[in-house]
């Protein structure tokens, strides 16, 4: 297995290049140095379990596209940045990759993560996949590469904003006496009521 060593900074990390299979640790032995590095960590490598993701040897979540991590290397880079992250440092991921490790403290956030991130006359699809070619980019969809996934924050937040966007546009914000069905699902499983999706083909009928 190809394997190479990095900084980032100062912490020396393992960056493996192939696909290995991934299960988040369970109970309450951790594997980090806090619970909260411990949670960013076990939701990474949740995502990318073979029970949970789409294609997980593509580090792909769900949605054909929605990576947790540029490549390989990257992913697990930032399992050993994590692991080596101390309670008053700062993880930073810049589109699925770890580019720096920053001293901030205890109250600041473990892990901050920016995805997609195009500007100006370079924000189009075209220049999107010329870097995504070139390994300078991913497609993080609107959770897989934030490792959210299912949370206030995540997911159900953007299903929620999808949702009283459609009733404001076509109901005037009153969904009241509506039936509201959800599918479109992907490879997030079968239809539910009100499901939590990234992209919802909704209908809604009086």
């Amino acid at each position: 297995m190809a394997e190479m060593s990095t900084t980032l900074s100062g912490t020396r990390v393992s960056t493996l290049s192939e696909y290995r299979p991934t299960s988040a640790p369970r109970g309450t032995r951790l594997t980090c140095k806090g619970w909260q590095q411990e949670a960013a960590l076990r939701m990474l490598m949740n995502n990318l379990d073979e029970e949970v993701a789409e294609r997980p040897q593509d580090l792909v979540v769900y949605g054909g596209s929605g990576k947790a991590a540029r490549n390989w290397q990257c992913y697990h880079a930032i399992v050993e940045a994590l692991k080596g992250l101390e309670d008053d440092e700062t993880l930073l991921v810049q589109s699925g990759k770890p580019v720096g490790v920053f001293q901030t403290h205890t109250y600041a956030p473990r892990v901050l993560i920016a995805n997609s991130n195009l500007v100006g006359h370079w924000s189009s699809w075209e220049k999107f996949r010329e870097l995504e070619r070139l390994g300078l980019i991913m497609y993080g969809q609107m959770t897989a590469g934030s490792w959210i996934y299912i949370g206030s924050q995540g997911i159900l937040q953007g299903t929620y904003e999808t949702f009283a966007a459609a009733a404001h546009k076509h109901f005037s914000s009153d969904l009241a006496g509506k039936l509201v069905v959800s599918g479109g699902l992907g490879g997030m499983g079968g239809a539910q009521p009100l499901a939590a999706t990234s992209a919802p083909a909704t209908a809604i009928s009086r």
